[in-house]
């Protein structure tokens, strides 16, 4: 039987996380509030504990879950070869409403589902969020609700659509931004908007100018003369995990 705790007042909230701490290192499910739509959470490096929050949604390993972190210091310890206008981007926007794709560490020993080597980031606006999140560590977090189903606003929603699969529900209240996260995908040049969401696309602008928003081409370069080995073939598109709310990436918050 899954458990309701309120974590709207810093001052009570201790033994609510208590709770949900020790659900996440026994490798449980926990649902939680962001600054975007509420979360269905999970140990980042417990695999069978992430296999259980995609069974809990009704969704494949071809859509892993983005990673909550508590703090901007653990990108460089989940993310490698990160480029320049990704931290420009980061150091903007965390904490917030944007998600950031990068390439894996290729060292760390999770299992997101298929990410071909990707990590979708976010460092949550929300009081109660990083709470847990400096107790826990990286968590696996995605949209808590059913897939094909509206993100969850509040505590209640979520927790009529996920019932006892998860242990417990973190209830901050009805969420503040409603809206998921912007997901930009920084393992491609230029970078691309891979779902609309909280940040808006002039806003990414004014940090990374030649960000590209969703179905937008590069500008077209002049033409060169082909070399003896012929074109470099295009590179494969990493998996777009993304956080909390459905979208083609499937993210989550």
């Amino acid at each position: 039987m899954s458990s309701v705790q309120d974590v709207t007042d810093p001052n009570t909230w201790g033994p609510a996380l208590d709770e949900a701490v020790n659900t996440v290192s026994r490798g449980g499910l926990v649902v939680l509030p962001t600054d975007t739509v509420y979360g269905i959470g999970a140990d980042a490096f417990d695999a069978a504990a992430v296999a259980a929050l995609l069974a809990a949604k009704g969704r494949g390993r071809q859509m892993p879950p983005p990673v909550l972190v508590p703090d901007t210091r653990t990108l460089d310890g989940l993310a490698t070869e990160v480029p320049d206008g990704a931290r420009r981007l980061v150091e903007e926007l965390w904490p917030g409403g944007f998600t950031i794709i990068l390439r894996a560490q290729p060292s760390l020993q999770w299992d997101l589902g298929e990410t071909r080597g990707t990590v979708a980031l976010r460092m949550p606006d929300h009081p109660a969020a990083l709470a847990l999140l400096r107790r826990t560590g990286p968590m696996a977090v995605s949209s808590a609700n059913r897939t094909g189903r509206p993100s969850a606003l509040d505590a209640s929603s979520a927790r009529e659509q996920l019932g006892d699969s998860v242990a417990v529900y973190l209830d901050g209240g009805t969420a503040p931004g409603g809206v998921a996260s912007t997901i930009v995908d920084a393992t491609v040049t230029p970078f691309r908007v891979v779902r609309e969401g909280a940040i808006g696309l002039e806003r990414l602008r004014a940090v990374v100018p030649d960000v590209l928003g969703p179905g937008e081409e590069p500008a077209a370069e002049a033409p060169v003369e082909a070399s003896a080995e012929g074109a470099e073939p295009a590179a494969e598109a990493p998996a777009a995990a993304g956080e909390a709310g459905e979208s083609p990436a499937g993210a989550a918050g």
